[in-house]
């Protein structure tokens, strides 16, 4: 991995460092916001879950409009902003004592990393070969799960010290990582977009709702996130309800700890195995072993359980990642790159409802009937994937509006 980056140009790098920084600054805080939610503002599991994902949800709406922007503003001006944002946010948290303030410095958070990770995807797509995506694609989740791996415990030492500490911490390096940037990115490039003919963001929007195959794999990956994009978030619900408090962090801490640490490891090596080529097969498998590990938290009654049932639901999440982006990379046309990778964005919706959901439940049902839920997302999702590829295959790219 290390003589692939050494071949990248610095542009490339620089947008593989975001990915890394930034997600470093989020995972000090919100693996944890569950337990900050109830401590600080004393509320419920069902009004955390609402909190945690109505957040997610306004953050990744908003983010199709900063896709639309990818595709026309200089990526250097537009990443300076957003890193401002993201750091003013998480210093806006830092301060907050009502929760409103707190809900919309979340919410600024989640908007400016989410335009963030589609300017550093729509990258990829313009400054490498198709053929080299994929390994850029499976570098920067392995990045963002060093990211996830240290920020954890990073934040759970400071918020021994003050509660709040965290927030900092995460603010200053979003702050280093905008001063890095604002002096070695690149200045000069321009979006594909600017050369094309102008075309207003709900035309650009109406064209996209045309590419059924694009609406089929934003809906189903937007399914299949309601089960990995915050499974943090809904274990912590979970344990919260059927275990005590210590428990609760001692298991969270290790599962996200070998989901990190089998990201960090495997993520490259079986990722650049994975070509445009069956990618049918490959997200059947990643769905599968997602099935298997959702069946190991459900049974899991001691912590070897629970490492052991991440395990298997992460050997999925290394599959499915990669395969959900290249989908859309085989059907993205250049001048709307950051449009199409914004509506896959939108399966943040996804991740957003998995607390939300799963809060429901917990308020209303058994506790196991979570899990049962979970295994139907992935089920429909898998299909809409399949209904997708199948229009793919007969289909071509959208031409660019005239």
């Amino acid at each position: 991995m290390l003589t692939t980056l050494k071949n990248y140009p610095r542009t490339v790098n620089l947008l593989l460092c975001a990915a890394l920084v930034l997600t470093l600054a989020r995972a000090i805080t919100l693996p944890y916001l569950v337990i900050y939610l109830s401590r600080q503002f004393a509320l419920s599991v069902a009004h955390i879950g609402l909190v945690i994902g109505s957040t997610l949800i306004v953050g990744s709406l908003l983010s199709l409009y900063g896709g639309f922007l990818v595709d026309r503003a200089r990526g250097y001006r537009l990443i300076l902003g957003c890193c401002a944002v993201f750091t003013a946010g998480f210093l806006g948290a830092y301060g907050a004592r009502d929760l409103w303030v707190f809900y919309l410095c979340l919410v600024s958070i989640n908007l400016a990393y989410a335009v963030i990770d589609i300017a550093v995807k729509s990258g990829f797509g313009r400054l490498l070969p198709v053929a080299e995506r994929s390994e850029a694609f499976s570098i920067k989740y392995t990045l963002t799960n060093i990211g996830y791996a240290v920020g954890p415990f990073l934040g759970a030492g400071l918020a021994t010290l003050a509660i709040s500490l965290p927030f900092l911490a995460s603010a200053g390096l979003g702050a280093g990582f905008l001063v890095m940037y604002y002096a070695a990115g690149d200045r000069t490039l321009a979006p594909v977009a600017a050369s094309q003919p102008t075309a207003p963001f709900l035309a650009v929007g109406k064209l996209l709702l045309s590419d059924y195959r694009l609406v089929c794999f934003t809906l189903g990956g937007l399914l299949s996130a309601v089960v990995f994009g915050q499974f943090t978030a809904y274990l912590s619900q979970y344990l919260v309800v059927t275990t005590t408090a210590e428990a609760t962090y001692r298991i969270i801490s290790s599962v996200v700890a070998t989901n990190a640490l089998m990201v960090i490891s495997l993520q490259y090596v079986i990722g650049k195995r994975i070509s445009h080529r069956h990618l049918n097969l490959w997200l059947m498998a990643g769905l599968g072993l997602f099935l298997a590990g959702l069946a190991g938290f459900g049974l899991s009654t001691s912590l070897v359980g629970w490492v052991a049932a991440m395990a298997i639901f992460t050997l999925g999440e290394i599959i499915v990642f990669p395969v959900e982006y290249m989908f859309i990379d085989n059907i993205a046309p250049e001048p709307l790159r950051g449009m199409y990778y914004g509506a896959q964005n939108l399966s943040n919706v996804g991740a957003a409802l998995g607390p939300v959901l799963c809060g429901i439940v917990l308020a209303t049902q058994p506790a196991h009937s979570m899990f049962y839920m979970l295994a139907l997302f992935v089920i429909a999702g898998g299909a809409l994937y399949l209904f997708g590829a199948s229009l793919a295959a007969r289909a071509r790219t959208p031409a660019w509006p005239t």
